[in-house]
């Protein structure tokens, strides 16, 4: 199964797509104020008028946040399944004229030249090969100078530091009320995931040729960086 495939089977199914916006909140330590951050890094570069691409749009729970935040911002918005992408267009009501929703990976994606883009819990849907090209072809779209923010898993490989964070995140989600079994969500992640460790995920976005790779969120699993094309 590839990317797009994996991608769009996670969210194709109804009760999925139709809950999917109380999963992030619950499930991901911040996740309002990791909107914001992503939101105030992009600020810092593009002022007030800006284009940009949001890879992973499906809900449109980012692209909502921003479009509220940044009343002058135009954003292409890119996901594989159709489903979330039409659930993207409720979420946005009035505020989806000033996006474009596109279905599909970053091939599918308009060439820009963008001013900044996001790429908020997806990434770690993909493969270490493809995901270096996904970031590759993000960076061929971005004008020089440009900012990318990515948030997504991102934890330790090795035993027992893969094993430590991956009971607090299921421990978080317990504490948060979705009933969670560690055992089971180790090994679930641990299948379905191609998570990749700090290290290697800030070593991809340098060979994907983006400068100033910098932390920006670490919350358990979870890791978030800003970058410059």
């Amino acid at each position: 199964m590839n990317s797009k495939d994996h991608e769009s089977s996670a969210f194709s199914d109804a009760d999925a797509v139709a809950n999917y916006a109380e999963g992030p909140v619950r499930l991901v330590p911040g996740f309002l104020d990791l909107q914001r951050m992503a939101a105030l890094l992009l600020a810092e570069r593009v002022g007030e008028r800006a284009r940009i691409l949001v890879l992973g749009a499906g809900g449109g729970l980012e692209l909502k946040r921003f479009s509220e935040l940044q009343p002058e911002w135009t954003f292409d918005g890119v996901d594989p399944s159709a489903a979330m992408l039409e659930l993207a267009n409720k979420t946005l009501g009035p505020l989806g004229a000033r996006t474009r929703l596109h279905q599909g990976l970053i091939g599918d994606a308009p060439e820009g030249p963008f001013d900044g883009a996001t790429c908020l819990l997806t990434l770690h849907f993909v493969p270490a090969e493809e995901r270096r090209k996904t970031l590759a072809e993000i960076h061929r779209r971005l004008k020089p100078g440009a900012p990318l923010v990515v948030a997504h898993h991102s934890f330790p490989q090795e035993e027992p530091q893969k094993r430590q964070w991956l009971t607090r995140f299921a421990a978080f989600a317990n504490s948060s009320g979705v009933a969670m079994d560690a055992e089971k969500a180790i090994a679930s992640i641990g299948e379905r995931l191609p998570v990749l460790s700090p290290e290697d995920d800030e070593a991809l976005m340098r060979e994907a040729g983006f400068v100033d790779v910098s932390l920006f969120y670490a919350a358990f699993t979870f890791r978030g960086w800003v970058a410059t094309a």
